[in-house]
Formats: structure tokens, C-alpha cells, sequence
């Protein structure tokens, strides 16, 4: 089962039996809001990408992609080596180099080609047409069901109980969505052997 952007809404209302104008309206937002409560509880390989740069001497700020939501890595070439930067906080790297005029090594120095491996935002499913899939609706269409119930349900004050029946199917669902990008995606069975979660 997987849900275009019309099956999706048209489930939400069957699901909150509410076919109100302004809830029909701010069925998007219901949608985009539970999109960005999933992509901010699964780390998923799908929603990785590369972007290449250029870092000149003088300027220590390099612009992220328009989609960006958190580094990976970061790494730049030169003399055909790739060379990886460690990530540490604004606040060390001001102590370590509080005069960001000082330059250091290399002692001479070109236009490297920087690459940044960063977790992006996809585009929504509501920024399609009604006919439209996601890799979430079609992959995720149960977490991405609940937490759009679970902001439907915010915006009609709903019962409680019904809004922790939500969040309760949501956070289960979570759980095999978890497995795939946090587990699966990044590890062999032949190197680290089967992974195997703690039941709850």
C-alpha cells in the first residue's frame, strides 16, 4: 500500500471523519508537518546528498545547499588527495583560531574543491500534483499517515486517547522505518552479523 498526495488527504478525513473547509484546507500543512517529524526521527541513506563548493583564502564561510538540514561530512581536495575536516562546534573553532585573519598551513595554497556530504530535505508531497508519490508515501505511507493524524488531530483538539492511539501507531511504526536507515542501510550482515533490536 502506498498513498498519493489525493489518497493521503482523503484518508486523513476519512480517519478524522472531518470534511470541515478550514481543516480540508490545512490538510498540506497536516502533511508537510508530519514529513518533517519523520525526516527529523530516521536518519535514511535515500536522504543524503553531495554538493560541491569552492574555498578561497580570506573567506572561512562556505554557502549550504538550499535543502540542507545536517552534515554528514566535509572534505576537500587537493593535490589529488581528499582530505576529510573533523566537525567541531563554532566555539572551539573560535578558541583554536580566535585571530580568523592568522592563516596556516598549507604554506601555499590554490582553490580547492570542497564536498559536502549532508541529510537534505526532500521535496514534499504536497508540492505535487494530487496524482503524486513520495518516497515516504510509498515507502513510509504508515508513518506518514500517523503523523499526519497526530497534526490533524492537534488542530481539532481532539480527545486524548484517540491522539495517543495515534502517536502510539506512529512511534510503532517508526520502529521498522528506524531499522531500515539506522541498521540496514549501513551495515552488512556478512561483516557485523544480523542486527538485532532489544524487544519493548
Amino acid at each position: 500500500m502506498s498513498y498519493t498526495y489525493a489518497t493521503l488527504k482523503q484518508a486523513l478525513q476519512d480517519y478524522t471523519e472531518n470534511t470541515e473547509t478550514s481543516f480540508v484546507n490545512n490538510l498540506p500543512l497536516f502533511i508537510r508537518s508530519a514529513e518533517e517529524r519523520i525526516l527529523k526521527s530516521v536518519q535514511l541513506n535515500l536522504f543524503r546528498r553531495n554538493a560541491s563548493g569552492v574555498m578561497s583564502q580570506g573567506n572561512k564561510y562556505l554557502t549550504v545547499p538550499q535543502d540542507f538540514l545536517a552534515p554528514y561530512s566535509l572534505s576537500y581536495t587537493s593535490s589529488s588527495e581528499e582530505v576529510f575536516v573533523e566537525f567541531k562546534d563554532v566555539s572551539f573553532i573560535q578558541t583554536y583560531n580566535p585571530d580568523s585573519t592568522v592563516t596556516g598551513l598549507p604554506k601555499y595554497y590554490a582553490s580547492f574543491t570542497v564536498e559536502l556530504h549532508y541529510l537534505y530535505r526532500p521535496a514534499s508531497l504536497t508540492a505535487g500534483a494530487d496524482s503524486g508519490t513520495t518516497w515516504l508515501s510509498e515507502n513510509a505511507e504508515l508513518s506518514l499517515l500517523y503523523a499526519s493524524l497526530i497534526e490533524a488531530y492537534i488542530f481539532m483538539k481532539g480527545e486524548q486517547d484517540v491522539m495517543a492511539m495515534y502517536d502510539k501507531r506512529y512511534q510503532e511504526s517508526l520502529v521498522g522505518l528506524k531499522l531500515l536507515g539506522e541498521a540496514k542501510e549501513t551495515t552488512q550482515n556478512y561483516r557485523v552479523g544480523q542486527v538485532i533490536r532489544q524487544k519493548q
